[in-house]
């Protein structure tokens, strides 16, 4: 991914003026994307007759190949060639749901279903592997692109890029809605044709209001790829590895003029960790023989604040990880809690029930209302209290929502255990597509908390990137959180694998049942998600305890010169 700088003519752009813009575009893409994925798992196990384990193993490897891709599309894709792919894989899969001859024949109550053929699985994965390249076009250029409008050198908008975030979220929280109702309502009620091809018109819709917001906004020129600045700094280290470490730090490199376009905001300080990475900026004999004014050579020898950029992304990496569990649990609500709600009463009404797939419009919902009482009640009382202008940290912030997320899945496996006694109290154990009369509305605690959840973790969490990354990586940060939520919907896959098989007993009590879930232990894998997600909250608060935080940037004094003293091999003959 290239990381660009400010490159704007004499008119002022970027600002709040191009946010219209930016959240109409999001939301229209939001809305296509969700709105196909969200219901996904029952045009699996109803139209292509897949068994749940294995459709929700396909859901979650898309998520985690479309979470993934954003690294993959940082170097091969943009914005534009990621609408692209994204828009080839829907219409394949729409007309995967129009043409009877792509998916197996219809069955009735009892009748044993056909499975997909291998060439209708094939058209399917096809499909959901180019929506997944197309996401990871998309995702981390819409993230960055937005923050990117706020120029952080002007005092008018220094407070600005923080409550992006909470809009960001906000916004495609909203678009998400529409999509877990009005979409999947279409899926339902009038077909997977029409349910899938509205999704796909509105991906068309986000390009053309991104295009006409184009004029307004605040471009970025390419400085180079940091992945590429991130391996020198390694191969240098590595290659002085047998130098000797200089008494002072101030005797490794600095060259202010080669460090200019990736250090506006200023310097990165040197940091006393990771001192074996500092042996990139230690100038040898064979380093002084450049001539005034030559460049280094960058796999040799870097200066200390890209050593700096290093160390800094290093850092984040036990930050990053606790993320992942999390998500696993997150990934339920449209796997495993689909499917309960499928068995359960969804009735509202004598005459309107609810789609199971429009049950994540409760986490939705919860979601909004926390940011908005976080965004407008909360962060105003905490900075009373703790003098940060966003209230608490970003690291306090996503312990929070480590919590709340342990007690979700906590109460989802009680939920479980209630759902399946209504079914042994009303004789429908052994009825696998009967509807249990119980209300769907007991899995509302468990959505609802997933959302509060969200609003307080993945928030936090995407923050932390963006702030904590250095300044040139701030579309990388981007690409690293779609990456913790790629490991995530992974981790769900191998960990539901792991228990379908190692849960199965002689007499059939699997834990994760394909034929009957009435006859699983649903409960089991909830609560065992509950302790590893106890674990990880453990290991996330040591983690939280022992980050450094990135090094002040050093300013720069009115002659040009920096603060802190360091050779520079450019005043060397």
């Amino acid at each position: 991914m290239e990381e660009r700088r400010s490159h704007d003519g004499p008119r002022k752009k970027g600002g709040l003026v191009t946010m219209p813009f930016i959240f109409a575009n999001e939301a229209s893409e939001k809305l296509a994307v969700v709105g196909f994925n969200t219901n996904m798992i029952s045009y699996l196990t109803s139209q292509l007759h897949m068994p749940s384990t294995k459709a929700a193993n396909t859901l979650t490897n898309f998520g985690g190949t479309a979470s993934l891709t954003p690294l993959l599309g940082a170097f091969i894709s943009d914005a534009y060639a990621g609408r692209f792919w994204t828009i080839t894989g829907m219409i394949s899969l729409t007309l995967s749901a129009v043409l009877p001859q792509l998916r197996p024949p219809p069955c009735d109550g009892g009748q044993v279903c056909q499975e997909a053929d291998a060439g209708q699985v094939a058209i399917l994965y096809i499909s959901l592997l180019l929506t997944a390249l197309g996401s990871g076009g998309i995702r981390p250029c819409v993230v960055a692109f937005g923050a990117d409008q706020f120029d952080e050198t002007d005092p008018k908008q220094t407070t600005k890029t923080w409550t992006y975030f909470n809009w960001y979220y906000f916004v495609m929280g909203v678009s998400i809605l529409v999509a877990v109702t009005v979409i999947v309502y279409i899926q339902d009620a009038v077909g997977w044709g029409w349910g899938l091809g509205v999704p796909t018109i509105a991906m068309f819709l986000s390009i053309v209001v991104f295009i006409i917001g184009y004029p307004r906004y605040r471009n970025l020129d390419p400085v180079g790829s940091p992945f590429t600045r991130l391996l020198q700094v390694m191969v240098a280290a590595y290659r002085k590895r047998k130098s000797p470490m200089v008494s002072d730090p101030k005797l490794l490199y600095q060259n202010d003029e080669l460090d200019a376009s990736i250090s506006m905001g200023g310097k990165l300080l040197h940091a006393k960790q990771m001192k074996f990475l500092d042996k990139a900026a230690i100038v040898t004999e064979e380093d002084k023989h450049l001539k005034s004014g030559e460049p280094p050579n960058l796999w040799r020898l870097n200066t200390v604040h890209r050593v700096e950029e290093l160390k800094s992304v290093i850092r984040m990496g036990p930050i990053w990880a606790a993320g992942i569990l999390l998500i696993t649990a997150y990934a339920q609500q449209s796997t495993f809690s689909l499917l309960q709600a499928k068995s359960m009463d969804r009735h509202l009404t004598k005459s309107f029930q609810i789609p199971a797939g429009s049950m994540t419009v409760f986490t939705y919902v919860t979601m909004l209302s926390t940011i908005a009482f976080y965004d407008r009640i909360f962060v105003p009382i905490a900075r009373r209290f703790s003098g940060l202008d966003r209230g608490i940290t970003f690291l306090h912030r996503m312990g929070i929502g480590f919590v709340i997320s342990i007690v979700a899945t906590l109460a989802a496996g009680f939920i479980e255990v209630k759902r399946k006694n209504a079914a042994l109290a009303h004789g429908l154990i052994d009825q696998p597509h009967a509807t249990i009369p119980i209300s769907v509305l007991w899995l509302v605690p468990q959505y609802s908390l997933h959302g509060m959840a969200e609003a307080f973790m993945s928030i936090g969490h995407l923050e932390f990137f963006y702030d904590q990354a250095p300044e040139s990586m701030k579309s990388t940060a981007a690409a690293l959180f779609w990456l913790s939520i790629s490991f995530g919907n992974y981790f769900s896959t191998l960990l539901v694998s792991l228990v379908h098989k190692f849960s199965a007993g002689p007499k059939g009590s699997n834990w994760l049942r394909n034929d009957n879930m009435n006859k699983g232990k649903l409960e089991y894998f909830y609560w065992l998600l509950t302790l590893l997600q106890v674990v990880n909250l453990i290991y996330y608060l040591c983690a939280a305890k022992m980050y450094t935080f990135k090094p002040v940037h050093i300013h720069k004094k009115e002659n040009g010169s920096s603060e802190e003293d360091g050779v520079e091999l450019a005043n060397r003959v």
